[in-house]
């Protein structure tokens, strides 16, 4: 049930037999999301944390005209909002981008896995942390950045992230956006998005079709975007 979970802890941090039991121990329940559904609103009071199982979903924030920028995408084996460990609750809405699958962990359980066992508290403050610079890096894309490197760095991005869990490969992997959900991502109009899609895929780089990422030249899409993985840590910690 959480084995996209594990491999993603595991790319960083050795997880022990004992530690991977208690991760499993906690998760208690499961939640079947329907598409386009914001389940979680910015205020809500939140007694638990939400770890994604299949589907992908996103953190987005709004304006009162209803106009919305998408801050990140969450895929299989990320939580959504372990900040809302800390935070009780949240300054953004969280919203399924596809059907989704869920499992919650209530915030008295993972306090407990914390106390049993401290070394995990570090390694799920570090996923905090990553979340972070995941953050930091779309801003600078958001800000300085041309549509085209923008875009091009977002679907390296998701290479890299959906690889970790076996959900793509240098060819290519799935993605259940429409183009209006790239446009929330990358701070762009849904016209603007068609041009650069149609540019990336003329130039031979990369195609982005019925929910489908080709990648036709990973090096040329990744000098195309000043791609530099460093802010994803994937490097071997423990």
């Amino acid at each position: 049930m959480i084995e996209a979970h594990l491999k993603k802890l595991r790319v960083r941090h050795s997880i022990s037999a004992e530690e991977e039991a208690a991760i499993r121990g906690v998760i208690r329940e499961t939640r079947e999301i329907p598409s386009d559904r914001t389940f979680i609103r910015a205020g809500d009071v939140l007694n638990f944390s939400t770890l994604l199982l299949e589907g992908l979903m996103c953190r987005y924030k709004d304006l009162r005209n209803g106009e919305r920028q998408i801050t990140e995408l969450n895929v299989a084996g990320d939580f959504a909002d372990m900040h809302s460990y800390t935070l009780k609750k949240l300054d953004h809405n969280l919203m399924t981008l596809s059907p989704c699958r869920v499992a919650i962990l209530q915030h008295d359980d993972a306090r407990q896995l914390f106390l049993d066992h401290p070394r995990l508290h570090d390694v799920y403050w570090f996923g905090t942390n990553l979340d972070a610079a995941i953050h930091r890096e779309w801003a600078l894309s958001l800000g300085r950045r041309d549509a085209r490197s923008r875009t091009a760095n977002l679907f390296c991005e998701l290479r890299v992230r959906l690889a970790i869990i076996g959900r793509a490969d240098e060819s290519g992997y799935d993605l259940a956006l429409t183009q209006t959900d790239l446009a929330e991502c990358l701070g762009l109009t849904s016209v603007h998005v068609n041009r650069v899609l149609k540019e990336l895929r003329e130039g031979g780089l990369v195609e982005f079709r019925g929910g489908r990422v080709t990648i036709m030249d990973l090096a040329g899409l990744e000098r195309a975007a000043e791609f530099d993985p460093a802010y994803l840590y994937l490097e071997r910690l423990d």
